[in-house]
């Protein structure tokens, strides 16, 4: 090996070049590995974690800058996710308390399915995304980390925005600060708050 880089020819190397890449990456990590600094999450590690549901602290908190809300409805709004998944990762998220949809009135769920479809198009004209990744996780076994207040997930996509860092380093790399997704978002969700909804 010179440099972390294979100097011998791979015997998989037949496979697909994606797989090439991981295994001569995977060989390159058997060397010391490089510190990632990532300061600002000492913040979450340290803090105090809160009582309660996160998710109703912002029930009725007016689109800010500096905050994370979006959008303020009736009976449901729109959040940037404090840990997103990729820039401009958002979840639209009832007012009430529950933990599944069914334990929606018909006019709550009215509410957010149509917040859901009219933030897809308000997400991908912020963001100009290849595509998108929208869902909700129900329950611990499903994959939800606050199972006790349903919220639909909207994390946009580009392509190759997965890089090896989450395969080989369980470390994802979002390129954008909370407040400047805030600041390109804002403008497309102050527009869909002129529009009739619930």
């Amino acid at each position: 090996m010179k440099g972390g880089v294979p100097t011998e020819r791979c015997p998989s190397a037949h496979l697909c070049p994606t797989l090439v890449r991981i295994m001569a990456a995977q060989c390159y990590l058997a060397e010391p590995m490089s510190e990632i600094w990532a300061p600002w999450r000492m913040e979450f590690l340290s803090q105090q974690k809160p009582s309660g549901c996160v998710l109703c602290t912002y029930v009725d908190i007016a689109a800010a800058e500096g905050g994370l809300v979006l959008l303020q409805r009736r009976f449901v709004y729109v959040v940037l996710n404090k840990y997103p998944y990729t820039s401009g990762h958002i979840m639209v998220v009832p007012k009430r308390h529950v933990s599944t949809p069914r334990q929606l009135a018909a006019e709550e769920g009215s509410a957010l399915w149509s917040l859901v479809h009219a933030s897809v198009a308000a997400l991908q004209a912020a963001t100009g995304c290849d595509g998108m990744n929208v869902g909700m996780n129900i329950g611990r076994a499903g994959g939800a980390g606050i199972q006790e207040h349903i919220h639909v997930h909207l994390v946009p996509r580009w392509e190759g925005d997965n890089n090896f860092m989450p395969v080989l380093a369980d470390t994802r790399v979002v390129p954008e600060y909370l407040e400047q997704s805030w600041q390109r978002l804002a403008p497309a969700f102050a527009a869909l708050d002129t529009e009739q909804g619930t």
